[in-house]
């Protein structure tokens, strides 16, 4: 596992052949993003800024997000969403009420249905993803995402949302690693111990989403499909395979 000092040190060189000032973190009040706004600070010190963007978002997220910023001494910048989301959904509601019936799929089974969730819940990462690239831009700064190696495998994040980044720090690392590494760089035990959530809708968390554990998804990782149950390898090889498109570039043809 690359050290802390290890990935600095790369973050550094990124931002110096890029010809970019300094680093962007969104600081969602969660341990990757308390993991990666210390790092950023380590790579460039003095040249850091987190951002808060709360949308109808569970006040303590923010809480958390402003300890991490306070501990670590992070110059911050807060831009509500909640306006922006609130009318850009009216937007779309109505837009999509003109699709032809014919083309939308089948209504699901149950009304708290997370793939019926997706289209709107998808629209909070992008905006924060449009918010953090406008900072990025006025101060010259790269965007660091907070994506750990255990959500990029299966594609747990949003495509041209919390995946549209400059560079991914984490990238490599289990989510057990970056919650040693945590540790190691001293991030508030409140943020290292609560339960981890993208922020998609209030009580949403990782796991609940995934429909298995984080430790769960490790085991696989690290020791193979027989690490866990036929049911459970075969859920996370279709992830793997489903959400490829997600980790490379757009495919353009052959002919």
């Amino acid at each position: 596992m690359s050290t802390s000092k290890d990935i600095a040190a790369w973050m550094r060189q990124q931002v110096t052949v890029s010809g970019a000032r300094g680093i962007v973190v969104g600081l969602s009040g969660g341990i990757d993003s308390a993991v990666v706004v210390r790092l950023a600070q380590m790579a460039a010190p003095g040249q850091v800024v987190g951002v808060i963007m709360p949308c109808h978002s569970d006040p303590q997220d923010e809480a958390d997000a402003r300890l991490v910023a306070g501990h670590f001494a992070v110059p911050t910048v807060r831009i509500d969403l909640e306006a922006a989301y609130d009318r850009f959904v009216a937007d779309l509601r109505t837009a999509a009420e003109q699709l032809p019936a014919d083309l939308l799929p089948p209504a699901p089974a149950q009304p708290a249905d997370i793939k019926a969730r997706m289209p709107l819940a998808n629209v909070k990462p992008r905006l924060r993803m449009a918010t953090l690239y406008f900072v990025a831009n006025t101060l010259n700064y790269l965007v660091a995402g907070t994506g750990n190696r255990s959500e990029l495998t299966i594609g747990y994040f949003t495509k041209y949302g919390d995946g549209g980044v400059d560079l991914l720090p984490i990238g490599k690392l289990l989510k057990s690693e970056v919650r040693a590494m945590a540790r190691e760089l001293d991030v508030p035990e409140r943020v290292i111990t609560k339960a981890p959530s993208a922020g998609l809708w209030l009580g949403q968390t990782d796991e609940q989403e995934m429909g298995f554990t984080y430790a769960d998804l490790e085991h696989y990782l690290m020791d193979g499909p027989d690490a866990v149950s036929p049911a459970l390898a075969m859920r996370i090889e279709r992830l793997m395979r489903t959400s490829d498109h997600k980790r490379t570039v757009a495919p353009t043809p052959d002919v």
